[in-house]
């Protein structure tokens, strides 16, 4: 595992969370156990992990999702917060040298992050993907790392939607399009 990284991504009470601004709700919530194992046993073979998350300014009127939803993942709010299991999971591991939590403010991981960087000096090859928005974060984050030549495995287990035609058309896509593998 060691030219491997497991991204969760964005899996915060605002996108998953029955209260949350921008929810996909219970298909969401239950993916928790699964992104949680997953992290753990990326961590117990020394592998890595990085949870990219979405971070907004409420009102920003040049950021282009403010036209298309309603304000989310506001820094310091309770929204931004990673949800469920994992947000203990990442209290007891967070020092640890493979595990880094990184602000992102658009739908790709790659978008204005350093994650391609890090993830060359690092000599990772296979990107294993979770988290949500299926067909949105998860989905243009996959597109970038296809176009950046990273081999891809997406948990159908550990990814959700707002609607399982939303899930379905992003599975076949990742596999279809993008030359995914799809693990369970």
């Amino acid at each position: 595992m060691t030219n491997t990284a497991l991204l969760i991504i964005d899996y915060t009470n605002d996108f998953v969370a029955d209260a949350g601004a921008l929810t996909a709700c219970k298909p969401a919530q239950d993916i928790a156990p699964n992104i949680v194992t997953l992290a753990q046993q990326f961590v117990a073979a020394n592998a890595w992990v990085y949870l990219p998350t979405d971070v907004h300014t409420p009102g920003d009127p040049y950021h282009p999702e403010s036209k298309l939803f309603p304000a989310h993942n506001v820094a310091g709010s309770w929204g931004r917060e990673l949800y469920g299991q994992l947000a203990p999971w990442y209290q007891q591991n967070q020092h640890q040298p493979q595990v880094t939590q990184f602000a992102k403010t658009r739908y790709s991981a790659f978008a204005g992050t350093d994650l391609d960087l890090r993830l060359r000096e690092r000599q990772i090859k296979t990107l294993h993907l979770t988290g949500v928005c299926t067909d949105i974060c998860v989905l243009h984050t996959a597109v970038d790392a296809y176009n950046l030549n990273y081999h891809l495995v997406i948990h159908r287990s550990a990814v959700a939607t707002f609607t399982p035609a939303g899930q379905e058309w992003a599975l076949n896509h990742f596999a279809t399009a993008l030359g995914a593998e799809i693990a369970d």
